[in-house]
């Protein structure tokens, strides 16, 4: 085995994977991939536009709203470059200094859309529970605190599991099997003993997602609870309805993330397209139908998209007029 040489480690370059036997299909599978980046980054800017330019949505839920918006985006961009790279056969290679700020921000955005969620789910437990006290329960300086410590919360456990790869010596293959990088997927690389990252990884994974799904299950049985109490079945179902949109983005979050985590445990030795197609969906969905979802179900977000979306209409027919 080879001794961990660390200067070795840092200047290391690691090859990336596109879909294996489709390479000669590359230039058009990266025309759908293309169009779900767009779709996710034109739908969360437009969430942020619609949510800082309306007052009326200056409140609590939209704020947690924004920061889900910037959360997803966190999670899909760090992969783009790369992935386009591979896929228009630009390049295969990734500095491993790239490839750890590269997992550093796609582990960190993921953890911290869970701890948006669980904040949200909070929020939904203060608006029914205790609607009289709801603006001044979740005040903006308290929403600040909770988007800082959420991501803090998020990214100092991932530092110790990823500053730890540097001093691993890689003797064996240096190509990774998807289109960017995961530290699941690279540690399986490296000619050292990996228990500790893999036992704290699984510690990290359980007090982050672990407690935040706990969190957002627990607020949700206070929420079922009090909404029962409501005497009105339209009363019930307006209460419940402010919750949808929530829900789903929670489903859309953890379905492919447990699935994700499946796979890479107990399907290791299954085709590799289903490990990439997992993946893919893990980081690509949320960001894609969040926006859509909030859109469709949120009166506010709705109304604010249509209203962007004439007022775009009639500023062109001016300037064609003009």
């Amino acid at each position: 085995m080879a001794s961990p040489n660390s200067s070795n480690t840092l200047s290391s370059t690691f090859y990336l994977t596109g879909i294996p036997g489709y390479e000669e299909f590359h230039h058009w599978i990266s025309i759908p991939f293309c169009l779900l980046y767009l779709v996710g980054i034109t739908g969360n800017c437009t969430i942020l536009h619609i949510i800082r330019t309306d007052s009326r949505l200056h409140e609590p839920m939209y704020y947690f709203l924004a920061m889900l918006s910037l959360t997803d985006m966190g999670m899909s961009l760090p992969t783009m470059v790369s992935l386009f790279r591979v896929l228009w056969s630009i390049s295969r290679e990734i500095q491993f200094s790239a490839c750890v700020f590269q997992m550093f921000l796609i582990h960190t955005f993921s953890f911290t859309e869970s701890s948006v969620l669980l904040a949200m789910a909070l929020d939904r437990y203060v608006a029914i529970c205790h609607p009289l006290r709801y603006a001044t329960i979740l005040t903006p300086k308290l929403i600040m605190k909770i988007g800082i410590a959420a991501l803090l919360r998020s990214a100092i456990p991932i530092i110790p599991l990823l500053a730890r790869l540097a001093f691993f010596p890689f003797c064996r293959s240096h190509v990774l099997s998807h289109s960017y990088c995961l530290h699941q997927d690279i540690i399986h690389l490296a000619c050292a003993d990996i228990k500790f990252n893999v036992i704290y990884g699984m510690v990290v994974i359980t007090m982050l997602w672990g407690l935040d799904s706990l969190g957002i299950f627990v607020s949700y049985v206070f929420i079922l609870h009090s909404v029962l109490r409501i005497a009105s079945r339209e009363g019930r179902l307006k209460a419940l309805n402010t919750c949808a949109s929530h829900i789903s983005a929670v489903l859309i979050l953890y379905v492919p993330m447990i699935g994700l985590s499946l796979v890479h445990r107990f399907a290791k030795h299954s085709s590799p397209l289903i490990h990439i197609f997992m993946a893919h969906i893990y980081l690509l969905i949320p960001p894609v139908l969040n926006p859509i979802i909030y859109s469709v179900k949120t009166k506010q977000i709705r109304q604010g998209v249509l209203h962007l979306l004439l007022s775009s209409k009639i500023t062109s027919a001016v300037r064609q007029k003009c």
